[in-house]
């Protein structure tokens, strides 16, 4: 299993750059971060910074989007960020949260993200897309490699991204939705003719190590609101129907009431007191070194390729020490010096 983590992109930006020099020093193998460019500092220009501080991490948004980015301008960046650093770029793309949202706008169709994700890949990695009813290509990105990984949450998203998309990333660690999305995305990916083995599947929630488990479900209480914006948008798509998106994923939104964006992903804000100490603890990784282990020993099992964790809170030093030192060793494979 991989590791990665997930910042936003909070002033400085050399904050951002620092945490991810030390998440590459403790076995960290991706960096990712918001994509939000009202509310924090653009990304695209800080992974620049953060390729240069660092040896191997690979870095992307989690996630952008088709509609306030131009699938050929993200192409574009991330095959140069490639030509400039080597193949160091992974690009998330979802239909668009807070980007969107604090312009005023709505996510995209399904149809747009499918096709820009198709124009993202064909152009990131040297070949040719068709916009326009015009063939289009970088003659200067041929040895470009640039991954997709689509993000979403209700069944069309998933068939879609396992249809077409080179990973899929869901914003939860609840074991049970794992389950149900990933073989979703599988089954999809088989019936469209791949390899189901070759979609990656990364997981991404909190994580926070340590004892006191009131105050770190206090520090992580801002994702099950954050996450209850698109779970909000299912809700309203299919109702209370489970044969469609699992109870386990929408009953708890119930009492919820509303979201202020200018709060997104901040501990302690003001909109996620619906969200019960249960839906903390099963979509986040809260606890002991052991008790994240044992969880992230069951995402394996159900087909994790890559865990990682949002660092929104007060315990980020200490959360990537304990990573580096105890989990991450945990699950890497033992090898012997000698036979």
């Amino acid at each position: 299993m991989d590791f990665g983590v997930v910042m936003q992109c909070n002033p400085p930006a050399s904050r951002v750059v620092e945490l991810a020099v030390a998440a590459e020093n403790r076995g960290f193998t991706h960096v990712w971060t918001f994509d939000s460019h009202v509310l924090w500092h653009e990304p695209n220009v800080i992974y620049s910074q953060i390729l240069a501080a660092t040896r191997n991490v690979i870095v992307g948004p989690m996630v952008t989007n088709p509609l306030t980015r131009d699938a050929t301008v993200t192409a574009s960046t991330f095959a140069t960020l490639n030509a400039m650093y080597g193949n160091r770029t992974v690009c998330g793309i979802g239909r668009g949260d807070s980007a969107v949202r604090v312009l005023s706008g709505k996510p995209s169709t399904l149809a747009t993200l499918r096709e820009s994700i198709s124009v993202i890949q064909e152009l990131g990695n040297g070949r040719t897309a068709t916009i326009n009813d015009t063939e289009i290509r970088f003659p200067w990105a041929g040895r470009s490699r640039l991954d997709v990984y689509g993000a979403g949450y209700g069944p069309k998203a998933l068939e879609m991204i396992g249809q077409v998309a080179d990973g899929f990333i869901l914003q939860l660690a609840d074991p049970t939705i794992v389950e149900w999305t990933v073989t979703r995305v599988k089954q999809a990916a088989e019936a469209a003719g791949r390899d189901p083995d070759a979609v990656s599947i990364v997981v991404a929630a909190p994580a926070y190590v340590g004892e006191d488990i009131e105050h770190q479900r206090d520090q992580c209480r801002w994702f099950g609101g954050m996450v209850g914006n698109h779970v909000a948008d299912l809700v309203n798509k299919y109702g209370g129907d489970d044969t469609q998106v699992p109870a386990a994923l929408t009953d708890y939104i119930k009492n919820r009431t509303g979201y202020d964006y200018n709060e997104h992903g901040r501990v302690g804000n003001s909109h996620t007191s619906f969200v019960p100490d249960e839906i903390v603890d099963r979509f986040c990784l809260l606890g002991t070194p052991d008790q994240h282990i044992e969880r992230l020993e069951e995402l394996r099992s159900l087909g994790v390729d890559q865990f990682a964790v949002y660092l929104q809170h007060d315990g980020k030093d200490a959360t990537l020490g304990a990573y580096g030192e105890t989990i991450i060793p945990a699950l890497a494979p033992t090898l012997a010096a000698r036979a």
